[in-house]
């Protein structure tokens, strides 16, 4: 029993000894822990960033909204009677011409109508001729005849009747062939070869796919700020192409919700579709002014600060704001032409912290 309370005691002194001198690192242990700073590399600290020379350049004032692109121009087109439809030579999303067909509907009742009036019209002349002889004038010189006279004659003949009822059968044949009233795309297309028209419905449309606009909505406080003529841009939501227009219409009345109609054309439409979703900007220019991009100014205790670069240090500045667009921020105040603004890297920045200009 002595011998183990012995050991304990001799083992606890050890350890004592052991921690109240610890072992010295050599000088060669020293020279493996002196880290060699690569030449050129940047002092420890140094937040990379990226800057701009503050300039006075032009501004905006932006009004976004969203709205739709759509044809301007569209012709529905109908017919105007109920008969067999027997030919269709048009597809929806087809170009047409002015003037080409559409479709056709079966026209022989009416041209057995007009055969039948061809005869009346002739027994109708000659009652004409007796009824001038009756009165002593010759029929085969009617400047002889007074204008009365024959157009009394005529009545009693039934002639004018008559003629009345051949141009409009006619007229009516021809409206059996459906006529494209403009160039443009076919849209909506209803009927079908041996169906029946319908005089109350569609039968197709017609879109005027070089003629298009953009519809859309404007906040009230936003109508003094914008008229007739500006320019706008228009950007589709489904193919990121972008479309230059000007507003052409500004509805003068203020909905329920506090909204104003507005439509612009597009100078030109290239691959717009009608009913497309597009985001809608008007940008009125306010002159040049001291601005600096969106990412230059930071929250810095509830206020707005932007940081300059001074001979490697970021440099706090803090500043007033005027007009804000998608880009850039205008400073009324706390910054002059010149200065080299910070725009990027400056999320974690505090005054006088060691920064290094990026290359790229």
């Amino acid at each position: 029993m002595k011998i183990y309370t012995y050991l304990s005691v001799f083992l606890f002194v050890c350890i004592i000894s052991a921690g109240c001198n610890p072992v010295k690192d050599t000088d060669k242990d020293k020279e493996k822990k002196v880290e060699v700073k690569p030449k050129g590399e940047k002092s420890v600290g140094e937040m990379p960033v990226r800057v701009v020379e503050l300039q006075p350049s032009e501004m905006t004032h932006d009004i976004m909204s969203n709205g739709k692109i759509v044809t301007a121009e569209i012709a529905e087109l109908y017919f105007d009677r109920s008969e067999p439809i027997i030919n269709v030579w048009v597809r929806e999303g087809q170009h047409v011409r002015k003037g080409d067909r559409i479709a056709r509907l079966d026209s022989y009742r009416l041209e057995n109508e007009l055969s039948k009036l061809i005869p009346d019209k002739e027994k109708a002349m000659l009652d004409l001729k007796d009824v001038l002889i009756g009165q002593g004038y010759d029929p085969d010189n009617n400047s002889s005849i007074p204008d009365e006279v024959l157009r009394l004659a005529r009545i009693r003949s039934g002639l004018d009747k008559i003629e009345m009822s051949i141009a409009q059968t006619k007229e009516d044949i021809r409206k059996c062939t459906l006529l494209a009233p403009c160039s443009g795309k076919v849209a909506d297309v209803k009927i079908k070869r041996y169906g029946v028209s319908k005089s109350s419905e569609i039968a197709c449309r017609i879109l005027n796919d070089h003629s298009m606009a953009a519809e859309f909505t404007l906040l009230e406080d936003e109508l003094p700020f914008v008229k007739t003529g500006d320019r706008v841009e228009i950007s589709s939501f489904a193919t990121d192409d972008t479309y230059k227009g000007r507003i052409t219409e500004i509805n003068p009345a203020v909905d329920d919700k506090g909204l104003v109609r507005v439509k612009a054309s597009l100078e030109s439409a290239g691959g717009a579709t009608d009913g497309m979703n597009a985001r809608i900007r008007i940008r009125k220019s306010l002159g040049k002014k001291l601005s600096v991009p969106k990412s230059a100014v930071v929250l810095r205790s509830g206020k707005e600060v932007v940081f300059t670069y001074e001979n490697g240090k970021a440099i706090w500045n803090y500043v007033s704001t005027g007009v804000r667009n998608l880009e850039n921020v205008e400073i009324t105040e706390g910054l002059e032409a010149g200065q080299k603004v910070i725009v990027d890297g400056n999320e974690n920045l505090a005054h006088n912290s060691a920064v290094i200009i990026k290359k790229s």
